[in-house]
């Protein structure tokens, strides 16, 4: 039997964590240009 691949895993979740972060970063900056209607 394979062992599971934790490294790969551990990656993955820190990718999509960093994706997440990005995102709302980029949001917080378009809102502070005024563009509120993405909230509703």
């Amino acid at each position: 039997m394979a062992k599971p691949n934790y490294s790969y895993e551990k990656r993955q979740k820190e990718l999509a964590k960093k994706k997440k972060q990005e995102e709302k970063r980029k949001r917080k900056q378009g809102t502070k240009e005024g563009s509120a209607e993405e909230q509703k």
